[in-house]
C-alpha cells in the first residue's frame, strides 16, 4: 500500500479478488489526498469533485482520465453536470465494492496534471 500509483491494477476477474471492508477502505483512504468513502445502498465507492473552467475543459479532464482507466483497465464513472461540476466514482462493479483497484486508480488519478481544466478553488 506504500505507493498505489506505482502498482498496476489487476483484472477483475481474478477469482481472489474480493470487496474489501469498510475498515480496510479507510485506511487505504489515507493514500488517496481528497477523495471520499461513500456508502451508496450497502456499496462503498470513491468519490471525488472538481470544479472545471469550461465544459470543454470537463471533456478534456474525462479524457485524461479515461487514457489512465484503459491503461489499467479499470473504468470509474464519470458524470459532468451543469456545464462545470466533474464528479468520479471508483468501485469496482465485478465484486460490488472497493478494491485494492479503485485506490490504485485514484491515485493514479491524483498523479494527473489537471491545473490548467480547473477553476481556483476547484477542488470540492
Amino acid at each position: 500500500m506504500d505507493d498505489l500509483a506505482a502498482k498496476k491494477c489487476v483484472p477483475c476477474n481474478s477469482k481472489d479478488l474480493q470487496a474489501m471492508t469498510e475498515e480496510s477502505a479507510t485506511e487505504f483512504l489515507l493514500k488517496v489526498a481528497g477523495w471520499n468513502l461513500v456508502n451508496a445502498n450497502g456499496t462503498l465507492k470513491l468519490n471525488r469533485s472538481w470544479k472545471v473552467k469550461s465544459f470543454s475543459k470537463g471533456l478534456e479532464l474525462f479524457q485524461l482520465v479515461g487514457n489512465v482507466a484503459e491503461t489499467e483497465g479499470h473504468h470509474p464513472d464519470l458524470h459532468l453536470v451543469g456545464w462545470n461540476n466533474i464528479t468520479i466514482e471508483i468501485w469496482t462493479h465485478a465484486v460490488g465494492g472497493l478494491t485494492e483497484n479503485d485506490f490504485i486508480l485514484a491515485a493514479k488519478i491524483n498523479g494527473l496534471n489537471l491545473h490548467h481544466l480547473l477553476r481556483k478553488n476547484a477542488s470540492a
